[in-house]
């Protein structure tokens, strides 16, 4: 089972960085420069039955803004577990609000980001995920944030 890390914005340096910044975490992460084209890429891996297990976005972007298709994101059933990142330098604090209220983002970050930061706050979301979703993690453990996965198998005994 593979675990897709979906990086969305407009700018392709910021792309360029996230893709860096991620790339040595064991899940598959795409790269996206539009909501369009991420909502693809979130079908494909619905269609195939795999799993989205985070989505980290930039707000402003042209057409929509990422806390309005992450809104979408959010009200669709097939995305419940899905663990979703703002990641903006230009949020006011009314769009941060609808960000948390509507979009019901787990996590802020303003740009420039700290990479260890962004990787935990990934590794330990897609962990999250992965217990929400309750799909089977066996072959996974190792890559996963064991302190989550200590708390949640401890609350559920």
């Amino acid at each position: 089972m593979t675990l897709h890390i979906i990086c969305v914005d407009d700018q392709r340096e910021v792309l360029s960085a996230l893709r860096g910044d991620l790339s040595s975490l064991p899940f598959a992460l795409e790269t996206c420069e539009s909501a369009a084209e991420a909502q693809e890429i979130l079908d494909e891996i619905d269609a195939r039955g795999g799993h989205a297990a985070v989505v980290v976005c930039d707000h402003v972007m042209p057409e929509k803004s990422g806390v309005d298709w992450l809104a979408e994101v959010n009200a669709d059933e097939r995305f419940a577990h899905t663990r979703k990142i703002l990641l903006t330098g230009l949020a006011t604090h009314r769009d941060t609000i609808h960000a948390i209220n509507e979009a019901d983002i787990d996590l802020y970050l303003e740009k420039p980001w700290d990479a260890d930061m962004l990787r935990a706050a990934v590794r330990r979301m897609a962990t999250e995920y992965v217990m929400a979703s309750g799909v089977d993690y066996s072959q996974m453990i190792g890559d996963l944030d064991q302190e989550v996965l200590y708390r949640e198998l401890k609350g559920r005994s």
